[in-house]
């Protein structure tokens, strides 16, 4: 498969199986806690990057086997509202495989589109993010192209919310010392309260981000954001539940399941036997002959040792 990845161990979703509609680091903004990497092609140029039709026909492969899954989700390593293809995608899925759940993860830059807004609104849960209100925080996080704007994000979150009557799940990006000062988070709250979404999510570094001056959040942190926020509804999001491993799968498979994996997020060893359902065992022999081979390579940081594929 080379447009779809996992099934993973979502933390927020469950078994999800991924789609990655972009070429990597295609993105409207280039943020600095992003795990992905540096953006590569930062543009706001909505166009069909991969055929339509290739992507149908890998989801038509690999869902007629009817797999065992919580959730179909347009994620990866770009935005995937770029792709203009998207509403076809979800349509094909819904008219295919109804029994399957889709949901959108979006940087939310491009809502404020009619057009974009219209090609996702038959997902079953759309999750934005919304990391800024004042401009210079914005800035200094996001990294914005130059045609995006704030007001242009909030308008397009408030659009959504008046058209897509199924779950909107906010993602809030806390970054210590750029985002969680009481100014900015009251500035979040005031936009949070006019969007309406029916739950707000609040994520911190798990991963090595692009920069190193973001540092992850504090869980007691977190908890004091959390009830600042309230009462809207907030979540704190938390590591993926370990699952049995149960899943028969073949060394090629490992192999093809990490690769793709890691080239699109840096993973410890943990991360990909839970999100993989992989034996510890059998993923750390693969990662050890991927090292070796020079196809990844580990990072040490003080969370643990990530592998990540090497550019």
């Amino acid at each position: 498969m080379k447009y779809l990845f996992g099934p993973v161990n979502s933390r927020r979703l469950g078994i999800s199986l991924g789609i990655d509609l972009i070429p990597y680091k295609t993105c409207s903004l280039d943020c600095a806690y992003c795990e992905c990497g540096v953006t590569t092609d930062k543009t706001v140029e909505i166009k069909e990057y991969v055929p339509a039709s290739v992507i149908i026909n890998e989801l038509n492969d690999y869902l007629s086997s009817k797999p065992e899954l919580d959730i179909i989700t347009f994620a990866g390593s770009g935005e995937p509202t770029l792709h203009s293809g998207i509403g076809e995608i979800i349509n094909f899925l819904k008219s295919n495989y109804p029994e399957y759940k889709i949901s959108v993860l979006t940087n939310s830059t491009l809502l404020y589109r009619k057009e974009v807004r219209k090609a996702i609104i038959n997902a079953d849960i759309i999750m934005p993010s919304l990391d800024a209100v004042s401009y210079e925080v914005f800035k200094k996080i996001n990294r914005p192209h130059k045609d995006i704007t704030i007001e242009n994000i909030i308008k397009g979150l408030i659009e959504l919310r008046k058209e897509f009557k199924n779950t909107i799940i906010l993602e809030i990006f806390i970054a210590p010392g750029i985002n969680d000062s009481n100014e900015e988070l009251s500035l979040i709250k005031k936009v949070c309260e006019d969007i309406a979404p029916d739950m707000i999510q609040l994520n911190t570094l798990d991963r090595p981000g692009t920069e190193d001056w973001i540092t992850p959040s504090t869980e007691n942190s977190l908890i004091e954001i959390r009830q600042f926020l309230s009462p809207l509804k907030v979540d704190i999001i938390k590591k993926p539940m370990n699952r049995e491993k149960t899943r028969t799968i073949d060394n090629i498979d490992i192999t093809n399941q990490i690769i793709a994996t890691v080239s699109r997020r840096p993973s410890t060893l943990e991360d990909l036997s839970n999100s993989l359902n992989i034996n510890r065992k059998d993923a750390l022999k693969t990662l050890r002959i991927l090292v070796n081979k020079g196809i990844i390579e580990k990072e040490d940081v003080s969370r643990g040792t990530f592998y990540k594929i090497k550019k």
